[in-house]
């Protein structure tokens, strides 16, 4: 269990939190009741549904703050699926030549990631002006309202009332008819937390006369990806729609598919060690776990904090960067801490075009991926679960020997081989 979930289970069983819950519908918790058993700052953050504490996906609660030393407690959904991003890609993406203080090689956290969108016209570009001026930013009062917000189960709502909640904008760009409320991430979630939309939107909404769009835009691996989302129902916090996305690649150079053709033919072969086989289908998310291990060592525990993982997820996803040759696991101060390794480090120094050339290298060099993409192509179609399970009985996989393990690591093998496969639209 992480601190966290050792500290909120001792709350619930303090304050009796779970009948509270039962008997009431939810639970108010002030900060200097958390405080009994851990800083607060560090108990309620959970910007994705998977960094809830144990206690709360066993039970299925989520927490909102409600003012700026209250939090409310109860089944509520107050997490949306990030929606499926297009495969299209816009191109034509350029930085300033002036620009010396950013290398857009190598873009650092979510600040840099908005001031590069901003700079390269990406935002002009999504929002349809081209004169857009940087605002509001920070921590700011929300002021006071009310809304509703659905159960887990999506039939019945809650009445929540807001009285000057803590809201936090990363960027605001105002154009000639409309305020941009910007959240930025530099990493593809599964979903995120609606309120840091919502509490944002609300405030603003009524501060200005103009529209109020809601960005959120995640940067990662060379790929700026932009949704709006509007909220139809203003009063309903579960009402927000995705109306437009887009993609825009920084990545210098296309891709051509005779570049990945020429990599599978001269690729030599590694022989497996005893890392496990890989079960981590989101080729994107393992990249955007090398950038931040690139800047920092981590823990287990911190990379479930800090990143969109529970417990099992960072297990999967360190291990599978293990198995490329990626991450490297190491001992310090009796901690275990992940960090790039040497290999690694290298790679994600590169300038971005060769970067994914290496990363497509870094798979295809695992006999299994070589031999499933080869049969990719002579196919020209994605081959079948079967056919994978056929070629990685044959090879024989280390440690793995049932069926339904086997079909659950050749879904990430098709997963990975998707993303070498689209590589070729950036």
């Amino acid at each position: 269990m992480t601190k966290n979930d050792d500290a909120w289970e001792k709350l619930f069983e303090k304050f009796d939190i779970l009948d509270n819950i039962e008997k009431n519908g939810r639970f108010v918790i002030s900060a200097p009741q958390i405080k009994e058993v851990r800083e607060p700052r560090l108990m309620v953050k959970f910007d994705y549904e998977n960094q809830l504490p144990k206690i709360f996906s066993e039970n299925k609660l989520a927490i909102l703050p409600i003012n700026r030393g209250k939090y409310v407690i109860s089944k509520f959904k107050a997490y949306h699926k990030l929606d499926e991003k297009s495969k299209e890609i816009i191109n034509e993406v350029k930085f300033p030549k002036c620009i010396e203080s950013i290398d857009f090689n190598n873009i650092k956290g979510e600040t840099q990631a908005l001031n590069s969108a901003y700079i390269a016209g990406i935002l002009a570009d999504f929002l349809g002006d081209k004169k857009i001026y940087p605002t509001v930013e920070g921590r700011m009062s929300s002021g006071k309202f009310d809304f509703n917000i659905l159960d887990i189960s999506e039939t019945s709502t809650m009445d929540v009332s807001i009285d000057n909640s803590q809201i936090e904008i990363d960027g605001a760009y105002e154009g000639l008819d409309f305020l941009a409320l910007i959240e930025v991430k530099t990493e593809y979630p599964e979903n995120f937390l609606v309120r840091q939309l919502y509490y944002p939107f609300i405030t603003w909404k009524r501060c200005v006369e103009k529209e109020v769009k809601t960005i959120f835009l995640v940067y990662s691996n060379g790929i700026f990806s932009l949704y709006e989302y509007v909220f139809s129902n203003e009063s309903c916090y579960n009402s927000l729609k995705l109306i437009k996305q887009a993609n825009y690649s920084i990545i210098d150079g296309e891709i051509e598919i005779a570049d990945i053709e020429l990599i599978a033919n001269k690729v030599q072969i590694i022989l497996e060690s005893n890392i496990p086989f890989p079960q981590a289908d989101n080729f994107e998310r393992l990249i955007s776990l090398c950038e931040l291990l690139k800047e920092i060592k981590l823990t287990k525990d911190e990379i479930t904090e800090k990143y969109s993982f529970n417990m099992r997820q960072s297990y999967y996803y360190t291990s599978a960067g293990m198995y490329l040759g990626l991450i490297d696991r190491n001992h310090i101060n009796g901690k275990v801490c992940f960090s790039l390794t040497k290999k690694g480090n290298k790679i994600f120094d590169l300038p971005l075009k060769q970067r994914q050339l290496e990363l497509v290298k870094c798979i295809l060099e695992h006999k299994v991926f070589l031999n499933i993409f080869k049969l990719w192509l002579e196919k020209i179609e994605t081959p079948s679960l079967d056919d994978c399970v056929h070629i990685m009985k044959e090879i024989g996989i280390y440690n793995v020997d049932s069926e339904e393990t086997l079909r659950r690591r050749a879904r990430t093998v098709l997963r990975w081989l998707e993303w070498i496969m689209d590589l070729k639209n950036i």
